[in-house]
């Protein structure tokens, strides 16, 4: 027979106190009190949009009529939204294919002479959560190091695009040179860090009151760079979680889009699973290849530019097809219960959506948006106008709200969007 153990104990030593992780044992001391579950976002982006007579339905409200792509969701339409009429504002940028960099920033005018992006949603949530996981965030992409995600200063985080590298980063302890090598690039990074800091007061006594301002703006970056690394180097001591999976092959061959897509996505459920981060971006991009998929003869990025051709909105469909198909499985993955009889999706908003609302037109306006999971009531199609377009931005401000970050604004958003 055990003794309750209090939920506040620790191990303590001289001017030491170590907390323990919650046990069994603490069960009956805290009663009817459970740990709830963390709340997570994954954001995915078909840069090239989605054939919008296929998805939109006629009608909207919860008693809408499957159109062809949602058809391929059917089985999750209790578990998703879908909606119209949302869009960035000021998205004419210098290429229209620029609007790629700031679907999850809404910067203004992408591409423009000096145009600066901006930090994407993703990247204030991780800002937030911080190392509470071993990876504040994960970002991911179909065929290369672009991404969507930028950090406070508007840089472009590249993106993990090879499954194998990514499982290791993940669920593979490093050789212990490795690791050592890993410390000192954290240790050499403190001190200078450290060094520089040490200067900061000298430096301050020689400029400008302009320039104590920009100063400061700087040596609080870097003390935001220490104490990441400082977060880092913790984790460095605790093993990665172990996963009863094979580590998965990459594909080197572009055109194999869906196999490309699919390895990423089956990687996402054993992220959120070991807990490892709770915030991912997922960048679905096709410009150069033509897809090795049956009855697809041109490449992705010309047929998204179809013309009203009927023969290229065929071949069209079938690619956005196969990728509504693969979210499907990725949905039936997050949406399996454990032997608690928990689901992944319920603690998890899964955005799937397009810069594009017409890729044929380069028109980012009225954007594909989906929203699955992440404790919302769903069910229902709902249509805003889609001529005023409601700001993008307003949803972002929701999802943040609804992983406890509170906020009232994002970006371009005017308010928060509710329903």
């Amino acid at each position: 027979m055990h003794h309750p153990i209090s939920r506040r104990a620790a191990l303590k030593a001289s001017g030491i106190a170590i907390a323990l992780p919650l046990l069994e044992s603490m069960k009956p001391a805290i009663g009817h009190e459970q740990m709830a579950p963390p709340k997570r976002m994954v954001l995915i982006c078909n840069a090239l949009g989605l054939h919008s007579p296929s998805l939109f339905p006629k009608t909207s409200g919860t008693d809408y009529v499957n159109t062809e792509y949602l058809e391929l969701l059917q089985k999750h339409r209790r578990d998703f939204t879908l909606f119209s009429g949302l869009s960035h504002p000021d998205q004419n940028g210098k290429d229209p294919h620029d609007t790629e960099m700031t679907f999850l920033t809404a910067a203004i005018n992408p591409g423009l002479g000096g145009f600066k992006n901006s930090i994407s949603v993703d990247q204030v949530a991780a800002m937030h959560l911080g190392h509470a996981t071993r990876f504040p965030s994960i970002t991911l992409g179909s065929n290369t190091q672009e991404s969507q995600s930028y950090n406070s200063n508007g840089v472009m985080l590249p993106a993990d695009f090879r499954p194998s590298r990514l499982f290791a980063k993940l669920f593979m302890a490093g050789s212990p040179e490795e690791q050592r090598r890993q410390r000192e690039r954290l240790a050499n990074g403190r001190s200078i860090l450290d060094a520089v800091g040490d200067q900061t007061e000298a430096i301050n006594l020689r400029v400008s009151g302009g320039d104590r301002k920009q100063l400061g703006e700087y040596f609080a970056a870097i003390r935001a760079a220490e104490k990441e690394l400082a977060a880092s180097d913790a984790w460095l001591d605790r093993p990665k979680p172990e996963v009863n999976v094979e580590v998965p092959q990459d594909i080197a061959e572009p055109s194999e889009l869906l196999g490309r897509i699919r390895a990423l996505m089956n990687l996402i459920p054993l992220m959120l699973q070991t807990d490892s981060t709770r915030v991912v971006s997922l960048m679905i991009q096709d410009h150069h290849t033509v897809p090795n998929i049956a009855g697809v003869q041109a490449g992705h990025h010309p047929l998204s530019h179809h013309g009203q051709d009927p023969a290229k909105i065929a071949q069209l469909k079938i690619i956005e097809s196969g990728i509504l198909s693969t979210f499907s499985d990725f949905l039936t993955q997050l949406g399996q219960r454990s032997a608690q009889g928990t689901r992944l999706l319920d603690h998890t908003a899964v955005l799937f959506g397009s810069n594009l609302g017409n890729a044929n037109a380069h028109d980012p306006s009225n954007l594909p948006i989906i929203l699955a999971g992440g404790g919302y009531r769903h069910g229902q199609y709902l249509a805003y106008d889609k001529r005023n377009n409601i700001p993008l931005c307003n949803l972002f401000v929701n999802m943040l709200n609804k992983m406890d970050i509170e906020t009232n604004s994002f970006s371009t958003s005017s308010g928060e969007l509710t329903w």
